[in-house]
């Protein structure tokens, strides 16, 4: 499941509005096929598998990140369907789906049709899929909060100067981790002090820049979407996957709403002293309040620079 998984890396954020999905045909102990959700989500893992499979997948197992989608279209019989057909021994499901056309359905028809069928509900999937199980879900798009700062937390000099706190290598892994996003947000003091690109600045992913999305009552600029509040981020039609890059206020709002799933930190080895601070207040009544909300997941070093990335503990 977690070589699915990494199957469906490669469909963030090509997949949307569909989910990413990964899949791998396997028999006797080796892979037969490999499949992920292609562009605009045509065609599904499961599907683009297939067309791939230069051999009878009879007798295989098939390992796929998310249940087969059990509806119909008019671009094509259903997924659980196409897997009946192909008739492999056995399916290893990761994550149900809680999409009400499936929700159960595509698993049941597999073992109606007498192919062995298990629902794992394994992390790695989950962890795959965690924007699409937002949407679904929770009804907004997975947030992840971006923050560069210094050693004692200031993202700026105190007139405002911020470029460039961290490295070139801090900087690079960061507009990579803007192409696995569907949309990038910044708040309206971001938008008139520095009028950001937003884009993606890395040879070959420059068609991989999300949309760029400003939360702002005034201003409006062209070809960028707009939301009033934080928690307006649910008409975000189409976006899994937000990243949060500021300012300040902005990022606070989001987390004293708690709508923030992640954080991605790059830290440079700088002290600025009297600067902007990264976040604004979050109203915590006291300190005990701050504990037990996040985990450490991920440590790197981008040059002299460092990066973590946390993600929310669910109670």
């Amino acid at each position: 499941m977690a070589a699915a998984a990494r199957l469906a890396a490669r469909a963030r954020p090509i997949s949307s509005p569909n989910p990413g999905v990964g899949a791998l045909m396997v028999r006797d102990g080796r892979v037969i096929g490999r499949g992920w959700t292609q562009i605009c989500g045509r065609p599904h893992a499961e599907a683009h598998l297939l067309q791939s499979m230069s051999c009878d997948p009879g007798g295989s197992t098939l390992y796929v990140t998310l249940e087969p989608c059990a509806h119909h279209s008019e671009r094509g019989p259903s997924c659980a369907d196409l897997l009946v057909a192909a008739r492999p021994s056995r399916v290893v499901i990761g994550q149900a789906d809680p999409d009400p056309r499936t929700a159960g359905q595509g698993a049941s028809r597999l073992d109606r049709a007498g192919i062995q069928t298990s629902v794992l509900e394994d992390d790695a999937s989950f962890e795959s899929l965690k924007g699409y199980l937002s949407v679904r879900t929770m009804g907004r798009p997975y947030l992840t909060l971006k923050l560069a700062m210094s050693l004692d937390g200031c993202i700026a000099l105190a007139n405002g100067t911020s470029q460039w706190i961290t490295g070139e290598m801090a900087r690079a892994h960061c507009h990579a981790n803007r192409a696995k996003n569907d949309a990038i947000l910044v708040g309206g003091g971001t938008w008139r002090a520095d009028r950001p690109q937003l884009n993606v600045r890395l040879s070959g992913l420059e068609g991989r820049s999300p949309k760029r999305v400003l939360l702002s009552r005034g201003v409006k600029p062209d070809d960028v979407s707009i939301i009033n509040r934080p928690d307006q981020i649910a008409e975000l039609a189409g976006v899994q996957y937000l990243y949060l890059e500021g300012g300040a206020e902005t990022a606070s709002s989001f987390l004293k709403d708690d709508l923030v799933d992640e954080l991605h930190i790059y830290r440079a080895p700088i002290l600025i002293g009297k600067g902007l601070r990264s976040i604004g207040s979050l109203g915590l009544p006291d300190l005990a309040s701050a504990h037990d909300r996040w985990k450490l997941h991920r440590e790197l070093r981008l040059g002299s620079d460092t990066f973590t990335a946390y993600s929310r503990l669910r109670k």
